[in-house]
């Protein structure tokens, strides 16, 4: 890893939220954490890993910069298409234009690493506390070995070629220790995977002995249990290992039912955390997580929902339609007089803030719609299309005013399942990954220039950025094509 290059970066991001206070405690902190002196002290320390979330190269954004897991996966893809409102900060993703050097690449990968860096530090020094509070320390040590392993995932989403279980493909470097004189090399995907894997049960049996509960009340701030479960049911799709997608995602599903239809629009708002087991905690000045497709600020639509995608959806009786896009017309501030067009308003503000709408709320990092989607496809690809279906309608019941149940068998239902995960789970992080998992093409209806991207181009994974291979030859070799 550039590890030094991160020394002053990671000390702000491991007290981000609560750096006034850490300082008071002990000015002198520990990169290392040797200097945190209390359990407080670490609170403070995970609290600042889950602020690193927020960066504008994780599920973050201002106005026209990259946000590499929230909606920019729909802007690689061909759930949006860019308009004239462009600034052209995602135009080298749209294009899949990116090299070695891609600035944006190489923040992505030093996001995560930052946030790695913090949850090791809570990790691998918590346990000195372990028997003067061990409900606590668990507590504690649980969440960082899920964010440890949650970001390791999502790196492996961009920058592995192959997602199988047992691939032999080069993975990426997971980092279990604080070290930054480390130089890594990036092991198989399959050791990734058993790193995850590990990580993830062991937080769970932490869970299993706590000093009290992680989230209170309707909030859902913090990676619980019930989110775990929901991680490794999307890591289990990934890999191709159906039977665990099943097991965790009736787990999550069993512990968050989907919401009811008119709770559904408060969910975009924070006014209700129903079927949420996981938000990123956005308050004001902290970011947009959609504003580089719509900021309602400026009243800027760099990329707006593909118009094909958007008539799938049955605009009068699906609540989804509603409460993810808005007719809003141009001009800023909006001039009645000027032409309306379609925006991706599913993150357009919290409740409280609607009436002077700002781009800031919660990011939903997990939910039970997803979950319903992880077991009907795992179901379909097993070949138990009874099951399969069985979720694809539940889910489509509980969007759609009257709905009524379809029956489709084989590959009718397989595409089905792949347009619903479409629908439900527009520019929450997941097309571009669904279509590389799956092997399929991206083809951009409504499109003139650079609409199609065969699933054999190198720019299905992303390159490892050339500053971190000019730092650390051990991480070679370079991902194919670059």
């Amino acid at each position: 890893m550039r590890t030094k290059k991160f020394i002053g970066i990671l000390l702000a991001a491991s007290c981000m939220v609560s750096c006034k206070r850490v300082l008071n405690i002990d000015p002198q902190f520990s990169l290392d954490g040797q200097q945190l002196n209390s359990i407080q002290d670490y609170e403070f320390a995970l609290t600042g890993a889950y602020a690193g979330f927020r960066s504008t190269s994780y599920y973050g954004a201002t106005d026209g910069a990259s946000n590499a897991f929230a909606c920019l996966p729909d802007i690689l893809s061909d759930n949006t298409n860019e308009t004239g409102e462009s600034l052209g900060n995602e135009r080298v993703f749209s294009r899949w234009a990116y090299a070695e050097d891609e600035s944006q690449i190489e923040n992505t990968w030093i996001a995560a690493y930052k946030i790695i860096r913090s949850a090791n530090i809570v990790e691998n020094n918590i346990d000195k506390y372990a028997s003067e509070d061990p409900g606590a320390a668990n507590r504690i040590k649980g969440q960082a070995l899920a964010i440890r392993a949650l970001t390791h995932f999502d790196l492996m989403r961009y920058f592995v070629d192959n997602y199988d279980r047992s691939s032999t493909s080069a993975g990426v470097p997971y980092m279990t220790i604080f070290d930054y004189e480390q130089k890594p090399p990036r092991g198989t995907v399959k050791d990734d995977y058993d790193h995850i894997e590990q990580d993830l049960k062991t937080a769970k049996s932490l869970m299993n002995n706590m000093d009290h509960e992680i989230n209170s009340g309707s909030s859902r701030g913090y990676i619980d249990a019930d989110a775990i479960n929901a991680i490794l049911a999307r890591e289990a799709l990934y890999s191709n290992q159906l039977d665990s997608a099943i097991k965790y995602a009736t787990l999550a599903i069993n512990a968050r039912p989907l919401a009811p239809r008119v709770v559904f629009p408060d969910i975009w708002t924070d006014a209700s955390t129903s079927e949420v087991f996981w938000s990123c905690i956005f308050e004001a000045g902290q970011g947009a997580p959609g504003s580089n497709v719509y900021f309602p600020t400026t009243n800027r639509s760099q990329y707006r929902p593909n118009p094909t995608l958007v008539s799938m959806y049955d605009a009068v009786n699906d609540i989804r339609y509603t409460s993810y896009f808005k007719s809003v017309n141009t001009g800023n501030p909006p001039d009645p007089s000027n032409p309306s067009r379609l925006v991706l308003s599913k993150y357009l503000a919290k409740a409280a803030q609607l009436g002077k709408p700002d781009g800031v709320v919660n990011f939903k990092a997990f939910r039970t719609g997803e979950m319903y989607l992880i077991r009907a496809e795992a179901y379909s690809r097993k070949g138990d299309d009874v099951d399969a279906l069985a979720d694809l309608n539940t889910l489509r019941a509980a969007r759609i005013s009257g709905y009524t149940d379809v029956v489709l068998a084989g590959q009718a239902l397989k595409d089905a399942i792949q347009l619903e995960r479409r629908k439900e789970l527009i520019c929450e992080g997941h097309r571009f990954f669904d279509l590389k998992r799956t092997t399929r093409m991206i083809n951009r209806a409504n499109c003139s220039s650079f609409c199609t991207l065969g699933p054999g181009a190198r720019e299905w994974t992303w390159p490892i950025p050339q500053p971190e291979i000019d730092a650390n030859a051990n991480i070679l070799p370079q991902n194919p094509g670059y």
